[in-house]
């Protein structure tokens, strides 16, 4: 359900909504988004001084309600980041 909000939201702001993908994780109890949009979109899902990514990561938190959820904005050009 998270994802899927989140999705929706993000995909209203972008240019190219078809670029817009989340990936979902949990590590350690606590539930990570990834979200990948075009690197064009990157700068409008990300805001002015980030104020429009933080917005996006309240109402993210609200719906989780207890649960701790960590969002990231990354841009489809780089490579996934690997874990050890």
């Amino acid at each position: 359900m998270l994802a899927d909000a989140l999705e929706h939201l993000v995909q209203g702001l972008v240019s190219r909504p078809d670029d817009v993908s989340i990936s979902d994780s949990e590590r350690r109890r606590v539930r990570t988004l990834e979200v990948r949009v075009h690197p064009e979109d990157i700068g409008k899902v990300i805001g002015r001084q980030g104020r429009t990514a933080s917005a996006l990561r309240t109402v993210i938190g609200a719906l989780a309600g207890r649960d701790q959820v960590r969002v990231d904005f990354v841009d489809v050009d780089r490579a996934p980041r690997r874990r050890h």
